[in-house]
C-alpha cells in the first residue's frame, strides 16, 4: 500500500536537509582563515624539512580563548602571556576540552593588528625575527592550533597560533563533536567549518550555526506548507 503524499513530501524534507549538514560538515574547509594559515605553516615546514603538524581543534579552540584573556590589548601581546594555570582553569573548561588531556605547549605565536590581516600577512607579522622562526620550526612540535578573533566587533585583531608536543589522537580531546565556542565570535582551526573573514570590520560567528539555523527553518517552512 502507496505512503500518503504529505509524509513522504516530510521526510524527503528532513532527508534534504541531513544530508546538506552531513554533506558540509564532512568536507575540509577552506573558507577559514585560521585553516588557512595552519597550511602556510605546515607548507613552510615541510619545504624547510621539519614535519607537518597535526591540526587539532581543541587546542585551536584554546588558541580562541588565549586571544581573549587579552581583553583587547594589543601592547601585550609581545612581552606579555596568560598564566600557565589558565590552561586547566579557563582555557579548557571554556572550549569543553578534557583537562587530563591537556599537552605541553611546546611554542606560542601572537600577534596583533589595528587593521585586520589576510593568513599570509598574519604569517609575516607572526615570523618576524630569528626567535619567531625557532619556534616555527622547532622538532618539539607535533600538533598546532590556530586562531583569530576582533574585539568588540572590530579591530585590533589578533591572530594566536599555539603548538604542542601531544599525541594528536588523544590530546586536547573535546566532549562532544564541536568545541563549545564553536558558536561564538572569532574562527579557530580544525574543526571543518567555514568562518568567514571580517566584514565592516567584524568576524562573523562559525558558519557551521548558520548552516545549522537555515536547514532548520527549511524544515520548518515544509512542514507548514504541506
Amino acid at each position: 500500500m502507496a505512503m500518503p503524499a504529505r509524509p513522504l513530501l516530510v521526510l524527503a524534507a528532513l532527508l534534504l536537509a541531513a544530508l546538506l549538514l552531513s554533506a558540509a560538515s564532512a568536507a575540509d574547509s577552506k573558507n577559514n582563515p585560521a585553516d588557512q594559515l595552519v597550511s602556510l605553516i605546515n607548507s613552510n615546514r615541510t619545504a624547510s624539512k621539519a614535519s607537518s603538524l597535526s591540526d587539532n581543534q581543541g587546542l585551536g579552540c584554546i588558541a580562541l580563548q588565549y586571544i581573549k584573556a587579552y581583553e583587547g590589548q594589543c601592547s601585550a601581546v609581545r612581552d606579555k602571556k596568560p598564566p600557565e594555570t589558565s590552561f586547566a582553569e579557563i582555557f579548557a573548561p571554556s572550549c569543553g576540552v578534557q583537562v587530563a588531556t591537556l599537552s605541553k605547549i611546546t611554542g606560542r605565536l601572537v600577534g596583533c593588528q589595528s587593521k585586520y590581516p589576510s593568513p599570509p600577512e598574519a604569517f609575516d607579522i607572526l615570523v618576524n625575527d630569528a626567535k619567531d622562526l625557532q619556534v616555527l620550526h622547532s622538532k618539539n612540535h607535533t600538533e598546532i592550533g590556530v586562531a583569530v578573533s576582533g574585539t568588540d566587533g572590530g579591530g585590533p585583531y589578533f591572530w594566536c597560533v599555539l603548538f604542542s608536543g601531544g599525541k594528536p589522537a588523544t590530546s586536547f580531546k573535546v566532549d562532544g563533536e564541536v568545541p563549545k565556542t564553536a558558536m561564538h565570535p572569532g574562527c579557530f582551526s580544525g574543526n571543518n567549518d567555514d568562518c568567514a573573514g571580517p566584514k565592516n570590520g567584524a568576524i562573523p560567528i562559525s558558519a557551521g550555526a548558520s548552516r545549522l539555523a537555515a536547514a532548520l527553518l527549511f524544515v520548518v517552512a515544509c512542514a507548514f506548507a504541506l
